[in-house]
């Protein structure tokens, strides 16, 4: 599982860098997964569970899934720039943008997994640790998200590796 895992996240670093065309914007789009990791070891911890196989493969899982509010967050930073902003304030106005969207699609998922989390059937069973990662680890992840991104921006630009003056397609 974990060869699977490096090669899953070399995947999406491969393809982010085509979209970005940057190797460092991938980079600040894929911190999320960490951020996604202390939510699923909270998550166990306050449930009382082990961490077992089924929790590694939603943690595998969840890795494809947070970096949708990264990418978002991305793309409005590179929006915000090449209207003319400076990083530090296109990063936070892209967090305040996003809000929203960001928060409706995690707790969309959430609401959605969350009957799933309390199932008692002994057929559940062996999927509780899958969901408790996908649940925690998308809670966590998006909160830390629209603190983290653009604090990842700022850094970057205050070690002159943003370019703030990036040009953005208009597609």
């Amino acid at each position: 599982m974990g060869k699977s895992m490096l090669m899953g996240l070399a995947g999406i670093f491969i393809l982010l860098s085509f979209q970005f065309r940057s190797y460092m914007e991938p980079v600040i789009v894929m911190i999320n997964i960490p951020l996604a990791l202390i939510g699923v070891i909270w998550g166990h911890w306050l449930l009382g569970l082990d961490i077992t196989m089924p929790s590694m493969l939603g943690f595998v899982s969840l890795a494809g899934i947070v970096v949708n509010d990264s990418i978002l967050l991305v793309e409005f930073v590179k929006r915000r720039i090449a209207e003319g902003m400076s990083v530090h304030a296109a990063a936070a106005r892209a967090s305040h943008d996003r809000f929203r969207a960001v928060l409706l699609t995690s707790l969309t998922t959430i609401a959605g997994m969350t009957p799933l989390l309390f199932e008692t059937s002994l057929q559940a069973q062996i999927l509780i640790p899958l969901t408790v990662s996908i649940v925690f680890g998308i809670a966590s992840s998006t909160l830390l998200v629209l603190f983290v991104v653009p604090c990842c921006y700022s850094i970057l630009e205050d070690f002159g590796l943003a370019n703030s003056r990036q040009h953005v397609s208009a597609e």
